[in-house]
């Protein structure tokens, strides 16, 4: 192979390969002013759902873009995944979980729940079968807790602390639970077009309550609840139709990697 240095097209493709690892790093920016946000005395949830948004936003186009640019093979120095690993833990994980507990959306005492929840996302991210790329499934609750945060602000808005506790106890649970959920944009493609169109749309619904939060119009969280029941619904059915062996000793052939919301 030709030495970069000598050959400008190779470099220009290094350099934009490299580039897409800086994206990815730069979800370290957003992340960091969510949590300047919850350490004020007047933390807005909004601003850090705000903040939380723009990181995902990032994961959710670094890995097509790593693929398009051929990030493994020319900028190979540098791990990517390890990059974004650390990246989900923090922005889908710690900082919402710690929004439920700076808000006080937990029952009195009970503020170590996001702990417990913490611990279980780390599990699912080590996981050996977090994610099954042959078959385009996630093992367990994908740690999705910056959207479990935003609905954790609306029941504690009507019902108080509990519901919120009960939600997260559930979701922990099925963390480190062998269920398997659809992963989008490896679905089989006659399911991959209504999964992606209907979590962008799910996603601007979420949106549109966040001027009113956490007081938006019950019809609109209402709606906003159907693309989740869709979304568990078809992966169950999915799974199921596939016939997959669910045992960890006979598990198919995996990446170790716990999944973002669109990576």
């Amino acid at each position: 192979m030709q030495d970069s240095n000598k050959d400008p097209v190779l470099f220009r493709h290094r350099a934009t390969a490299y580039g897409v690892h800086v994206l990815t790093a730069s979800g370290i920016i957003p992340a960091s002013l969510a949590m300047h946000e919850i350490i004020q005395s007047d933390c807005d949830p909004r601003r850090v759902f705000v903040w939380l948004l723009v990181t995902t936003f990032i994961d959710a186009i670094d890995g097509p873009l790593a693929r398009r640019f051929r990030v493994k093979t020319l900028a190979h120095s540098i791990d990517g995944r390890t990059i974004d690993d650390l990246l989900d833990y923090l922005t889908f994980a710690f900082i919402p979980l710690m929004l439920v507990w700076r808000m006080d959306w937990l029952p009195e005492g009970l503020g170590f729940t996001v702990a417990i929840a913490m611990g279980a996302s780390l599990f699912g991210f080590a996981h050996q079968y977090a994610k099954d790329e042959q078959n385009g499934f996630f093992r367990g609750f994908p740690s999705y807790w910056n959207v479990a945060a935003f609905y954790a602000g609306l029941l504690h808005h009507w019902w108080g602390p509990w519901p919120v506790a009960i939600m997260i106890w559930v979701l922990a649970g099925l963390t480190v639970t062998p269920i398997w959920l659809i992963y989008p944009n490896l679905a089989p493609s006659k399911h991959r077009t209504w999964l992606l169109a209907g979590a962008g749309v799910w996603a601007l619904l979420l949106v549109a309550m966040l001027s009113l939060y956490p007081q938006p119009p019950s019809w609109l969280v209402l709606v906003s609840l159907v693309y989740p029941i869709l979304y568990s619904a078809a992966s169950f059915a999915l799974r199921r139709n596939r016939t997959l062996e669910l045992d960890d000793s006979t598990e198919p052939r995996t990446s170790s990697r716990k999944p973002s919301a669109a990576s």
